[in-house]
């Protein structure tokens, strides 16, 4: 394995860790910690997924120049393809929703659950597929 390739295959595992630990870990628990409202999570929400996706977008760069680079199968191309696609889609689509609705929350705005919130989470497990098949296909070629 290159050097291309094992930065690909790293990167690609780090930023899937990250988003384990973040969206599916600590996103949900915020909520259940004792003295949290709904305001409170919303806060720190926004101020984690702002970071995590600077870092995604940092990541995201990384792997098209080790992809372009190390030049690995059509999985690993794909799968980075599919990730720049999702991430976008968070970006430009979801969170402009998302922040919209927080920043009424945080008015006071009472509010049903938001379908645009779903939509992250679709989208959060699409990465992580592209993540597992990105890092393992180049990990074991």
């Amino acid at each position: 394995m290159n050097a291309a390739s094992a930065l690909t295959a790293a990167s690609s595992l780090v930023w899937l860790g990250m988003v384990l630990g973040i969206s599916f870990l600590e996103a949900p628990l915020k909520f259940r910690a004792p003295g949290i409202t709904l305001p409170l999570g919303l806060g720190i929400g926004r101020l984690v997924f702002r970071a995590l996706n600077r870092v995604e977008l940092a990541l995201l760069v990384v792997l098209l120049a080790a992809v372009a680079i190390a030049r690995p199968g059509p999985a690993a191309v794909a799968g980075v393809g599919a990730l720049a696609l999702l991430l976008a889609a968070q970006l430009i689509l979801v969170r402009p929703r998302l922040n919209r609705r927080s920043d009424r929350v945080l008015a006071g705005e009472q509010m049903p659950r938001s379908r645009a919130h779903h939509a992250y989470v679709a989208l959060e497990v699409a990465k992580v597929a592209a993540l597992v098949t990105v890092g393992f296909t180049t990990l074991l070629p």
